[in-house]
């Protein structure tokens, strides 16, 4: 099952066993801009939606079967009021979700525009800002302020637990750098060195980078990749300096996109959808000539997976939550673009095929776990 998020609603896909025929069921709340749909891994019943809705706002929907039906949190992510004199901020949209860690039940996260960090523990019901990042005395300067030139707007985003300890938590902040906190989210610092940030003059700030999106390897929580609008990056913890594995993409096609998917047994193993990022940064496909790359050796070498895909005049744009890995074996790999096409590997991106047309610009594509 694919759960797929687009500007005009949210879609189910279910596919047959051998992940070879998709079904598209929907739309859910059409019209809504729907940014991420999720399922909670830790009971597989329950789903989480950000949604920016005309009448509503900014919100969360919640179902708790399975995507029948659905009702709205009694208290979405929102700012806490602004001390007298200081700045005014408000949620102008929920943009990524992520459950809390297996031990938590019930836990979430959700990132926001601008850049938020909100929690709830219960289930999505009732969200509140975490203040150790919110209220942060470094907030405005981390995060840009009223100069950040994110399009669509900035967003805090990749919210990632460490599987060995649940207070151990990362976010990437486009602009504004990757962040860890040690103590469940009190307290945080930047965690950007090696990371280039091209549009400075300094390109290696303490902070102030834009990662497209950041992963930790489930298996190797200490092994973390990025995405970033200047390369690809690795990092092995303890060491906290950021490789730039992109280097070894070949020349033609460059290290700049904004997604990555991660295998979910092999931590050397990692697959990225590079696009155009001349100059003018097209944000396509390079030469109209859509491509998978992967890595077997942590960003040492890359394949091209091309495949099925086609060659030419396709100029596909896939946005940061909308190419992921599933964990069957062998791993099945899915993207959706801004065009509304679905396309999707079984055999670990050695053949694609499209497997859902003509659905609005997509934002995200979700696996649901077997």
């Amino acid at each position: 099952m694919l759960l797929v998020a687009t500007r005009k609603g949210a879609f189910i896909l279910r596919g047959d066993r051998s992940r070879d025929r998709f079904r598209v069921e929907g739309p859910i709340f059409l019209g809504h801009v729907i940014h991420h749909l999720v399922l909670d891994p830790r009971d597989r019943r329950t789903m989480l939606m950000a949604a920016r809705t005309g009448h509503l706002g900014p919100t969360v929907f919640r179902s708790d079967d399975l995507g029948r039906t659905w009702t709205e949190a009694a208290t979405p992510p929102r700012f806490a009021k602004a001390a007298e004199g200081a700045r005014a901020r408000a949620v102008d949209h929920v943009f990524w979700l992520s459950p809390g860690h297996a031990d938590e039940p019930g836990v979430w996260y959700a990132g926001t525009s601008p850049q938020g960090l909100f929690r709830s523990d219960d289930g999505g019901r009732h969200w509140e800002g975490v203040a150790g990042f919110n209220d942060h005395p470094m907030y405005g300067k981390w995060t840009g302020g009223d100069q950040d030139g994110t399009p669509d707007g900035p967003v805090l985003h990749s919210i990632r637990i460490d599987p060995r300890d649940r207070r151990r938590l990362y976010v990437g902040l486009s602009g504004g750098g990757v962040f860890r906190s040690d103590d469940g989210g009190a307290g945080w610092r930047p965690m950007n060195a090696g990371s280039r940030a091209d549009f400075f003059p300094d390109p290696f700030p303490e902070y102030g980078q834009d990662p497209h999106e950041l992963a930790v390897h489930p298996l190797r929580p200490d092994r973390l990749y990025q995405q970033n609008h200047c390369g690809i990056y690795r990092m092995d913890l303890p060491d906290e300096r950021w490789v730039r594995i992109g280097d070894n993409m070949p020349a033609g096609i460059g290290d700049i996109g904004f997604s990555i998917a991660l295998h979910p047994r092999d931590p050397d193993t990692a697959w990225v959808f590079p696009m155009d990022g001349s100059d003018v940064w097209p944000r396509v496909s390079p030469g109209g000539r859509p491509a998978v790359y992967a890595t077997r050796d942590a960003g040492a070498s890359w394949a091209r997976l091309d495949t099925g895909l086609p060659r030419r005049q396709a100029w596909f744009t896939v946005k940061r939550q909308a190419f992921r890995a599933d964990s069957f074996d062998p791993v099945g790999l899915y993207f959706g673009t801004t065009s509304g096409e679905i396309w999707a590997s079984r055999d670990e991106g050695a053949r694609w095929r499209c497997v859902a047309r003509h659905l609005p610009e997509i934002y995200a594509v979700e696996p649901v776990p077997p």
